[in-house]
């Protein structure tokens, strides 16, 4: 089966201050079915707001089309003005792959896109990075040149003319919002030929591209030239070259007369300086456009070492819209692992190590569960029904406890190796951490790094085990009144018995794994607590004992007996190993704890 095709849109709109302007254009992006909006980021002194929003393509493409016709309705950009560049209602629409889709397939979208723009809405529109007709256009300075003062000049000049264009009629019927001409406004250089609605929603960028963080590093200073200088130390562009003296010397020309550029230190960044009256200091920010190239840390380590060379310091970071999952995990693990500390800890506190060693928390509170892009998605597709293991451990025998078939043995398994595992990571990272070990923190941070593998894949399976139960209670509720009905729901039963007995069986694999950790552990991790790691056998024994029997439960209850028999079998070797490994390692434990 062919993955889910999901793509995102973060649009920049050109206003930030008046929130029933804002809403009224993410009312628009919401009406469309299918669409969910992720995150709405306005910003004050820059006046601009980012909005985040993911779906389908079709639906996405549709809500973007939709949120940019609103934005050029109720946003005129002779009035506008903000510490952001910017020269549209709509300043960037870029369609992102997320998931079953490539970048290519989102460029096209794009154009498409920006076609309709123009034609039935009557915004014009540059196609930029991936999208882009020219070369030259890939990048969005480009495009961008001379912002939304230089427009009526460059719908003049073919050259510099947008790649998709509206009628330039200037007869046609005004809305009712541009009946009253707005006097000495910025837009009063437009030639009689440029429409007045082109001249209120001025132009927009629409392309695609990969997954970009846009970020801002606080200084401790108000100057915007220092800031500048250190965003051209950094950003791939750099700075150009000088004759004499770096700052004030003629800029050196070269060969193909364009200036010689000093590139920068990080690739895959673009990055200027400039001051915050909201926040009172002056910021680098940096547009990091691959991941993979660099890194939120290193771009992070990078600046500071620059800054501290100018006699500055970066007092914090701050994010603008959203920041994938990856991020900052590989961020908090590399500080951890500056400090020799392990890296396998849970998810969220790796998480609140990467959010203070770069003070995103610095001019405001930073939650995860509201700029983790991975984590707004599952917040949203779980609306408010609540997982078994969101529960408390009290809650969650109670809910065992009822008459309800489920949760049963199978998710209580899943949970027991869960267990199994957190208890082996317990002895990795306490030994880890243990005095007179430092040169040895990181083969345990190695095998902490492995059971919290091993405990996360075992908590998905609790909840799994009880929707496979589920799943084969809905089969058995379909109806059979008919010959047809009555196949259809044979099958389904058959399949959903299937998977019953398939879920357990992979509790089983990984609860298996689990023994490596709690081995390890026992022969080499802390004495003090090698204990620990002997209950954790015991766990992870009991988790492929009990998932075990509801294998050969449930494929007892199979049609196809070959495929019945295999799983079966498959089970019961499993279940005699554990019982060995379990036996091998509660030896080496009781021969330790005997010492």
């Amino acid at each position: 089966m062919s993955p889910k095709q999901i793509i995102e849109c973060v649009p920049n709109f050109s206003e930030g201050r008046d929130m029933s302007i804002i809403k009224q254009i993410t009312d628009a992006i919401e009406s469309v079915d299918g669409v969910r909006l992720l995150n709405v980021d306005p910003g004050e002194a820059t006046n601009r707001t980012v909005v985040t929003f993911v779906g389908a393509p079709q639906a996405v493409v549709e809500a973007a089309f939709r949120g940019a016709k609103t934005a050029a309705e109720v946003i005129d950009m002779r009035r506008h003005h903000g510490a952001h560049p910017r020269m549209g209602a709509t300043d960037v629409l870029p369609l992102i792959p997320v998931s079953g889709i490539t970048l290519e397939e989102c460029a096209e979208l794009a154009r498409q896109l920006a076609a309709r723009m123009a034609t039935e809405a009557g915004i014009p529109c540059y196609a930029y990075e991936a999208s882009a007709l020219r070369p030259e256009r890939k990048n969005l300075a480009v495009c961008r040149a001379g912002e939304y003062e230089a427009l009526a000049e460059k719908l003049s000049d073919p050259a510099r003319r947008p790649d998709f264009m509206p009628p330039l009629t200037a007869g046609s019927a005004p809305t009712a919002s541009e009946a009253a001409p707005a006097p000495s406004l910025a837009g009063s250089g437009f030639p009689a030929s440029i429409p007045e609605s082109i001249q209120r929603c001025g132009c927009t960028a629409v392309g695609a591209r990969d997954f970009l963080i846009a970020v801002n590093w606080n200084l401790n200073t108000t100057s915007t030239r220092r800031a500048n200088a250190i965003a051209f130390d950094v950003r791939e562009k750099g700075r150009p070259k000088r004759e004499g003296n770096p700052i004030t010397g003629k800029p050196v020309i070269g060969p193909d007369g364009k200036p010689v550029m000093i590139p920068g230190t990080l690739k895959a960044t673009k990055a200027i300086g400039w001051y915050i009256d909201e926040y009172g200091i002056a910021q680098v920010s940096m547009n990091m456009t691959d991941l993979s190239v660099t890194p939120l840390h290193v771009a992070f380590d990078e600046v500071c070492r620059c800054a501290q060379l100018r006699g500055l310091r970066v007092t914090g970071t701050e994010i603008v819209g959203l920041v994938p999952k990856k991020a900052l995990i590989d961020a908090g693990k590399y500080f951890l692992e500056k400090q020799h500390r392990s890296t396998g800890i849970p998810e969220q506190d790796i998480m609140k190590i990467a959010i203070k060693s770069m003070g995103l928390d610095d001019l405001r509170p930073f939650n995860p569960r509201e700029k983790v892009i991975e984590y707004l998605l599952e917040d949203a597709a779980k609306g408010s029904a609540t997982s078994l293991v969101d529960l408390s451990t009290r809650a969650f025998a109670e809910e065992t406890s009822r008459e309800s078939p489920a949760p049963g043995g199978g998710t209580i398994s899943a949970y027991m190796g869960a267990l199994a595992a957190a208890l082996g990571t317990m002895v990795a990272n306490l030994s880890s951490h243990k005095a007179g070990w430092d040169d040895r923190w990181k083969e345990f941070s190695d095998w902490a790094d492995r059971g919290q593998a091993l405990m996360s894949e075992l908590l998905a399976l609790v909840d799994e085990d009880t929707a496979a139960f589920n799943r084969i209670m809905a089969a058995f509720g379909m109806p059979k009144k008919t010959d047809e009905e009555k196949a259809a729901r044979q099958q389904a039963i058959e399949q959903a018995t299937l998977y019953a007995a398939q879920v357990p069986l992979h509790t089983m694999k990984a609860s298996m794994q689990t023994f490596d950790v709690c081995r390890a552990m026992a022969l080499h991790g802390n004495p003090a607590s090698v204990s620990d790691a002997g209950v954790g056998a015991l766990a992870a024994r009991a988790a492929v004992l009990g998932a075990g029997l509801n294998v050969k439960i449930n494929a007892a209850s199979l049609k196809d007996r070959h495929q019945a028999e295999a799983l079966t079998a498959e089970a019961e070797a499993l279940m005699a190993e554990a019982n060995r490994q379990e036996q091998e390692v509660l030896a080496t434990v009781n021969e330790i704890i005997a010492k």
